[in-house]
């Protein structure tokens, strides 16, 4: 197995490889970015992938730690009152300069009923421009990790989206596009110049960035190749630099392969199933005048017909983590007592048959097969297991594209039984529970609770812990929360995949755990 330690370019390489010649770098993911509006799909590829070409008021080194960006310092003033200096000289893509009024602006574009990251300014109540370079956020109630997401809550130009009716967010959810869907003009160190949905995206370093970084990348060539062994063989082939999502069975062989190296190390998503707990009938069932996921038996059920060791094992093959909870160890306020429930189909067939489904019951199982390692397989995987204690799965195995579109239906979550992966962009257990577990507000809270799981002492705990500045009050609380959501079989945890990415000899880069790819620490010798 190859080394899971995470590299990262430092300085003494950069300085060491400045006269080296500036590169073209080609790589490649198993599925395309969801859209180029950075407010469009709160998607890790996606938020990742427009990182290079927009930023935040803030921004995560490679240990994660939370740096200036957009903003050269913050302080607060009081505890409602966070007050954040703009950094200066900052130009746009275009050339129009950056100030307190694109922050207002995208305080303002955030938090539009089409956008996808409401959750990013979920306590504030007010944004003022106090000069050109001087925001005051203000918020409800005193907010302990304000910023701790804002790395990718990207900040747009006034000017840019106005001028090109961009105002509103792309909704991924209904047909048709806008301007911000398919251009940008962000501040970020790259700036695209081609895009080609599901076949290419072009972006070139931006000469007038405002920062500093290692990389002498000139020009960044992107190919999303969903089939596997088409993106390994361009790899191969030397027509790729760089593969983000190495098929778990290529690893060994990648890594005995010379000129190539595979970097592997642990990701903080965590993959689950999910239950349509809100509606009466469920929508794709053979069940008729009920709704069988509102039994905690019927989930118990599922949870322990599961054989999530086998599925680490041969589908994952080795290159993953069995998890009782929904966020991984490095998130804060995981919660390390928890132990899943055993794999036991004798119990879970007599669950069904107590709980009046002792033949079981038919439903369709909506899955992406592109988004993360071995989706679909572990899909498959799981229809199988089901089938032995007389549950009949369909399949419905979609790329990303469709699967979000689907399942974040506009109107109403088109789904009844789904898998998800989620890795909390603030690091914090709160980000999980506000968007998977608090129950749907449509401001934001439960955005991704796709089942409408609601349980309201778990609300209260949310809404608490967004408060709380004692870290042992509030890691108390957050353990509650995923102790009752644990009790509930609110979830069905699946497992913490891993990194693995390939990539050809003389390329340095960081691995981030949160598998967001940054071209700025890119250095091609």
């Amino acid at each position: 197995m190859p080394s899971r330690s995470i590299l990262a370019a430092s300085l003494a390489l950069a300085v060491a490889s400045g006269s080296a010649a500036a590169q073209s770098l080609r790589f490649s993911f198993q599925s395309d970015a969801g859209t180029l509006d950075p407010y469009g799909l709160n998607e890790t590829f996606t938020l990742g992938f427009l990182g290079n070409v927009y930023e935040g008021l803030i921004t995560r080194g490679p240990d994660l730690a939370i740096q200036p960006g957009l903003a050269e310092r913050w302080e607060i003033l009081e505890p409602t009152r966070w007050r954040f200096y703009l950094r200066r000289g900052v130009t746009f893509h275009d050339g129009s300069p950056f100030t307190a009024e694109d922050v207002v602006f995208s305080a303002e574009r955030v938090r539009k009923p089409s956008s996808d990251l409401k959750n990013r300014l979920a306590s504030v109540k007010e944004v003022i421009a106090v000069d050109d370079y001087t925001v005051d956020f203000v918020t409800e109630v005193p907010n302990p990790i304000l910023n701790a997401e804002w790395d990718t809550w990207y900040i747009m130009d006034k000017s840019w989206a106005e001028a090109n009716g961009a105002s509103e967010p792309v909704d991924i959810k209904k047909p048709g596009s806008s301007f911000a869907n398919v251009n940008t003009n962000g501040t970020g160190p790259f700036r695209i110049v081609r895009r080609e949905p599901d076949v290419r995206t072009v972006a070139v370093r931006h000469e007038g960035w405002w920062g500093r970084a290692p990389s002498n990348l000139k020009e960044v060539v992107f190919r999303p190749i969903a089939n596997d062994a088409t993106r390994m063989a361009a790899l191969l082939s030397g027509e790729l630099d760089l593969v983000l999502a190495v098929p778990t069975q290529d690893v060994e062989r990648i890594a005995r392969t010379p000129g190539l190296k595979v970097l592997v190390g642990p990701e903080l998503r965590t993959i689950f199933l999910g239950f349509d707990q809100s509606r009466d009938e469920l929508l794709y069932s053979s069940v008729k005048g009920k709704n069988p996921f509102k039994d905690r038996r019927v989930r118990l059920a599922i949870y322990q017909a599961i054989d999530v060791e086998a599925i680490v094992k041969k589908v994952m093959r080795g290159q993953a983590v069995a998890s009782a909870a929904l966020v991984a160890p490095g998130i804060q306020g995981f919660p390390s007592e928890l132990r899943r429930y055993p794999f036991d189909p004798v119990a879970a067939r007599a669950l069904l048959a107590e709980a009046g489904y002792p033949d079981g019951f038919a439903v369709t199982l909506d899955c992406p097969n592109d988004r993360y390692v071995n989706d679909e397989q572990i899909c498959q995987a799981i229809v199988a297991m089901l089938a032995r204690i007389g549950i009949k799965v369909t399949l419905n195995a979609q790329p990303k594209s469709l699967y979000f579109a689907k399942v974040l239906a506009a109107g109403g979550y088109d789904t009844s039984f789904y898998l998800l992966g989620w890795t909390p962009g603030s690091l914090d257990s709160w980000n999980a529970l506000y968007n998977l577990v608090h129950s749907r507000d449509g401001k934001g809270a439960g955005a991704f609770n796709l089942g409408g799981y609601a349980n309201p002492r778990i609300d209260a705990l949310t809404r608490a812990v967004l408060t709380e500045t004692d870290l042992a009050k509030r890691d108390a609380m957050i353990r509650e929360a995923w102790t009752i959501l644990h009790e509930d079989v609110g979830y069905v945890p699946l497992h913490q995949q891993a990194l693995a990415w390939a990539v050809r000899d003389g390329i340095e880069l960081v691995q981030r755990a949160d598998n967001q790819f940054l071209w700025r620490w890119v250095v091609m010798r």
